[in-house]
């Protein structure tokens, strides 16, 4: 018969073992919150990021106060510096964002060149990390090279800003490709309707319709082609 201060341990430690849990569960247990912490400080992170449309006010905002500081706080350098050269008076409407990350910011009383009608930002994160926007562009040439460049470094959104919709549409229904035939710009010349500033490349040729003035600047208003 065991002596009663052994009964005494032993019962201690059935005790013990009944409260304390074993070793793998206590293993598991941390890896349990060792996963979740993770989650935890993405959810938190989500909770402080602001959404895209806050971002865009806030630039929006400093903007219209001339505040380059606060401006710098909520974009990127190249953001900031195309804003503060936007050449007509401020959008007067909020169109929303679209694709979780483009904001748009456009006119309602006043006429601009180009698709944009307004200010466009790219919205990442906590910043404008991109800024398009409608452009005084006093050449009939310098609507025709933009929206060019453009399509040949496929950016929709900076072709709107030298061209209209529609033209835009035309154009981007095929891809630029850099393996292909070679397009010459031949310059724009001066007809009833306008400008018409030629695209030549073997086999044919490519014709963008200008309108506009110096005044008011010139954008690209539609594409044609012809055939050899």
């Amino acid at each position: 018969m065991s002596a009663p201060w052994l009964r005494g341990v032993a019962g201690s430690a059935a005790a013990a073992a009944l409260l304390l849990p074993a070793a793998p569960a206590l293993a598991q247990s941390a890896q349990s919150a060792q996963a979740l912490a993770p989650s935890a400080v993405q959810a938190a992170s989500a909770r402080v990021r602001p959404a895209p449309a806050t971002v865009a006010r806030r630039l929006f905002d400093a903007w219209l106060r001339r505040d380059r500081h606060a401006a710098s706080r909520v974009a990127t350098a190249g953001a900031v510096s195309t804003i503060f050269a936007y050449p007509f008076r401020a959008p007067d409407r909020f169109a929303g964002c679209t694709g979780g990350r483009d904001c748009r910011f456009v006119h309602t009383s006043v006429n601009v060149p180009g698709g944009l009608d307004g200010i466009l930002m790219v919205v990442s994160g906590s910043k404008v990390v991109k800024v398009y926007e409608s452009r005084h562009l006093v050449t009939p040439s310098a609507a025709a090279t933009r929206l060019f460049q453009a399509w040949r470094a496929g950016d929709r959104y900076r072709g709107l800003e030298a061209a209209t919709n529609k033209a835009v549409a035309t154009l981007f229904r095929n891809t630029f490709d850099p393996k292909g035939v070679a397009y010459m710009f031949q310059g724009c010349n001066r007809d009833a309707k306008g400008y018409s500033c030629a695209y030549s490349y073997e086999g044919g040729a490519m014709f963008m319709r200008v309108g506009g003035s110096k005044a008011r600047g010139y954008e690209v208003t539609s594409i044609g082609y012809i055939a050899d």
